[in-house]
């Protein structure tokens, strides 16, 4: 029914309305996966690398879903280096697993964007249609052709609003778990470079 007043650009709205849902869920899932207990994670690897177990402790980050894990795998590697290239490396493996965590993300934020922009051109469509009708058949104009006209500009203004609050809404819940993610991760990052840098080799 409400196509019949929107036309394509409502079903533009909806159609991004559809993929705003589907990237949110995904990377709410993903994000459950992701988040860990870091210190009881870096307790249970450092239990294992003082009884001189690296290969379990590797084994454990290999298995474990997440940043948090990722960091700590990246230190135990190279925790024979420098005090300079752990640090580096740890670095290195964090923004990468940012930039993991906020893949898609962005196309909520840029869908908030879009969707008012489609509605408001929904809304200038149906004002046209509504200027032609009166210039062109003023005579035989009816009500009923001005409300269709008048519908499909509020319909799609109307969508298009629904669909920018609910992108940002997703976006900034997404954003505010991965920021939670970050903080565990580079708190993770400095307790494993601070235990591994000041570990004694055993003899």
């Amino acid at each position: 029914m409400l196509y019949s007043y929107g036309g394509v650009v409502f079903l533009i709205i909806l159609l991004l309305e559809l993929v705003t849902v589907v990237i949110f869920f995904e990377r709410l899932l993903h994000l459950r996966r992701a988040q860990v207990d870091h210190m009881d994670f870096i307790n249970g690897v450092c239990n294992l690398l003082d009884r001189d177990n690296a290969l379990e402790a590797k084994m454990i980050c290999e298995e474990t879903p997440g940043p948090v894990a990722a960091v700590v795998l990246t230190a135990v590697r190279h925790q024979n280096g420098t005090p300079e290239a752990l640090r580096d490396a740890v670095d290195n493996t964090g923004r990468a697993e940012i930039s993991r965590l906020e893949r898609r993300v962005v196309s909520l934020a840029v869908i908030s964007q879009i969707a008012p922009l489609l509605g408001l051109l929904g809304t200038l469509i149906g004002v046209i249609k509504i200027v032609y009708l009166i210039n062109e058949q003023a005579p035989l104009i009816k009500n009923t052709d001005l409300t269709v006209g008048l519908m499909g500009a509020l319909v799609t203004t109307v969508a298009g609003l629904i669909v920018a609050i609910t992108a940002h809404s997703m976006y900034a819940l997404i954003m505010v778990r991965i920021e939670r993610i970050v903080q565990d991760m580079e708190a993770a990052a400095s307790n494993m470079v601070a235990y591994l840098t000041t570990k004694t080799p055993a003899s």
